[in-house]
This record gives C-alpha cells, structure tokens and sequence, in this order.
C-alpha cells in the first residue's frame, strides 16, 4: 500500500469548546435585498457539460463560489447519476456587456411522471447550491436586475421543449456567494430546515484547541486517546495514490450504510451510481488535487475515514465515518476530526466547513453559523400540487428539526425503527 503516514499531534487526538455563531432557532429576518446598480446582460443557455469545460474551470479561478458548484463536482455528478436518471443539464452563462462572465447558474431539469423540476445540479449532493459569480457582479447588477435576468431565463426554457418544466425547486442556498450576497436568495425564499457550520482556523492547532476546548474537555480527550491506543499504534494516514484512495472510499460507505441503517435514515449514498461518482473523483487526475482522503488506523483496524474537499483556503468536511467494533466507543471519529483540523491549519487553509446540518458536535467548534434557503414555485398548473407539497413539508421537516423536544423524539423512533430493521435481517 502506498500512502502517507502522519503522525498525529498529541492535543490533535482530544476533541468540541463553544463558539457559537447565530443560534438555531433564533428569530429570522428576510435576506436584505439591498444591491449595487444594474448592468446589461446577455444570456446563454447550454446543455452540454463538456462542450463548457475550459471556459467554466477558467471563470472558477477567479469566480466566488463553493467547492460543489466546481466542474469537476458537477461533471462527475452529471455522468454517473444524472446521466442514469434522464437528467438534462441545464447551465445558464450571463454576460457582461464587455464579454466578461457575470455568473454561471449550474440548473438542471430532471425528468418525473407528474412535474419535471428545475433544480441545481447535483442538488441532491450538494452540500450547498448556487451560482458561480464574478468578483464584482453585486456592484454592477442589482437585485431587481437580476429578477429581471431570471424572468428571461425562465420564459427561455419553457419555450425549449427539452428544458421544459413544471416545478422549481432550488434548496440548500447560503446567504452569500464568497463576499456577495447570493443574488438567487432575492427570489422568494424560505429558510431550509437546516443550517451550516464553520470555523475560522487561525494559524497554530495548538493554540486554536486550547480555546476551542476547556481544560475537563481536554482531559477527557486524553483518556480516549490512551483507551485507543490500547489497540494499537494511532496513524493518520492519507492516499498518495488511487488505489489506495479508491479502498478508502469503498471503506467509507460501508461504515457509512451501517450507520444510516442503525439510525434508520435513508442512504443518500446508496442511489444508482454514487459509488462510482465518490470513486471518480477520488481517483481522477483532474479532481484528485482538491479531493483529500484519509483514515485513522488503529493498529490493522481503519477507524475511521473521512471524504474531504480543498478548495478556495477553505476544507469541506463532506463526509465521515467510523468503524463500529469495539473502539467505536472511544470516538475514533471525534479524533480524525481533530487531526483533520489540524491537518488543515498545516495546510495554510483559513476555515474548516463542516457544511450543512445542526448536529452537536459542529456547534462546539464552529464560530460561524450559515442560513440556507430554498425556492419552490410552480411553474405550470401540473407543478402546482407538487409546489404546494414541497413548501408544507419542509415547513414541517424545519418545525421538528428545530424544535429540540420533537427532534429528540422523532430520532429516538428512527433510530429504533432501524435497530429492530437491522436485526430482522
């Protein structure tokens, strides 16, 4: 096996201190709609991925954007899962009037019996959507102008009959894109059921687990780290090379089914071709340099693996999972966590993002937390039971998520349900 073995910081392997950023559940007010001037722009349409590729990876040199609105994300997305599923990219190009790029709108239309949707492509694994923007699109487009551009967009595609839709659904929106507020959030949104968590790293890991942990916190960590060690050597280790990186992926998502199945959530990584996605980038010399896997090894034991993304001075903590033997109980998984943020501070990156969802141990590191929004409107008279059902459910997924008493409750009955599942079978 060819891979790279750290050694990890001792204060790397102790673990959560509380800084919080706007506290879940606290009240919300509508996204300022306030903006700079607006500027002519011209509109083009394209349904070939491919066909973008050069003049997309150059704008998101110098665009602000997330790493899940990257070509290489989105492209790999589209040939192992959308292409299975009859998906239809639909990727709208705004220019300036000088030529120059204003913003990518990375769209996609997926097929359905009822009502065909208009969401972002790769919705579904993407931790946050949006739109690639040029540095200064807020200065020279204002948010009626872009209302205006949207209306265009809209009206296009309804005349396309391949890009023809009865539903938009657009969810999992961050208030801003880099610096700028999100120009898509100017449309009418309602808040997602969830929110998103990072922290600013600083440039010492030393320092930076010193306040992020109290002194009893610390302690504690150290008794789990002696308790793993009683099963052997503790390694850090990356892939150096795809082979390598390809069993660590393979690896993840069977601890990771284990996991949904215990708690009773649906795989999000069991659809028709998600393997092969994770694997491609993973392996593939033009995503390989902003993918970044690595496992905890416990003696011959991997006990925990994680799936990460490098991009723009920031690290994606996309997804994790940890063996659930006999070391489960000592958090081999709060402890790759650790040696990842310190691993990112040696790096030179400037947040950790711990990306969409509210659980606990995000809110003890994180300092800032992020609003995300979703769109639902229909679009024809088919798409109008199918709109109306989307917005009452997530009302109600928002409801029980942030109201702790019924999340608890509800988690309690999941988790039970996939318990007594497991052992049926």
């Amino acid at each position: 096996m060819n891979a790279v073995t750290h050694p990890i910081p001792v204060a790397a392997l102790q673990s959560p201190a509380i800084t919080e950023g706007v506290a879940p559940g606290a009240p919300q007010r509508r996204p300022d709609s306030s903006g700079g001037t607006s500027s002519e722009l011209s509109l083009s349409v394209h349904t070939d991925l491919v066909a973008l590729e050069s003049e997309w990876t150059s704008f998101e040199r110098t665009a602000e954007s997330t790493a899940f609105q990257s070509f290489q994300w989105l492209a790999a997305w589209q040939r192992h899962i959308g292409q299975r599923a009859g998906v239809i990219p639909v990727i709208a190009v705004a220019r300036f009037a000088d030529g120059e790029i204003a913003f990518i709108l990375p769209l996609a239309v997926l097929p359905h019996r009822s009502a065909r949707r208009l969401c972002w492509l790769g919705q579904e694994l993407c931790d946050y959507t949006g739109p690639l923007l040029a540095r200064d699109f807020s200065q020279r487009v204002s948010p009626d102008g872009f209302r205006t551009v949207w209306k265009k967009l809209c009206a296009r595609l309804q005349a396309d009959p391949r890009t023809r839709h009865d539903l938009i659904d657009l969810e999992k929106m961050p208030h801003k894109v880099g610096t700028q507020i999100n120009p898509v959030i100017h449309l009418d949104v309602l808040l997602n059921a969830s929110g998103a968590h990072l922290t600013q790293l600083g440039d010492d890991w030393e320092k930076f687990y010193l306040e992020k942990r109290s002194s009893a916190t610390r302690r504690h960590d150290r008794a789990k780290r002696r308790r793993l060690a009683e099963y052997g050597d503790i390694r850090f280790v990356h892939g150096a090379d795809t082979d390598d990186a390809r069993r660590m992926v393979e690896v993840l998502l069977e601890q990771k089914g284990r996991a949904f199945a215990r708690r009773g959530i649906p795989d999000v990584f069991a659809r028709p071709g998600c393997r092969e996605f994770l694997l491609d980038l993973a392996s593939n010399p033009k995503s390989r340099h902003f993918i970044h896997i690595s496992r905890i090894e416990i003696g011959s034991i991997w006990a925990a693996v994680n799936f990460g993304i490098v991009f723009d001075k920031a690290y994606y903590h996309f997804g994790a999972s940890y063996d659930d033997g006999e070391v489960s109980r000592f958090g081999p998984g709060a402890l790759h966590l650790r040696a990842l943020m310190a691993y990112a501070i040696g790096m030179g990156l400037a947040r950790f993002d711990f990306t969409i969802g509210d659980e606990p141990y995000k809110l003890d590191w994180s300092d800032t937390h992020l609003k995300l929004w979703d769109y639902n409107a229909a679009a024809t008279w088919r798409g109008w039971p199918a709109s109306f059902l989307f917005k009452a459910r997530r009302l109600l997924k928002r409801f029980i998520k942030q109201t702790p008493l019924v999340w608890r409750a509800a988690g309690h009955v999941r988790s039970t349900i996939g318990f007594l599942k497991t052992r049926m079978r």
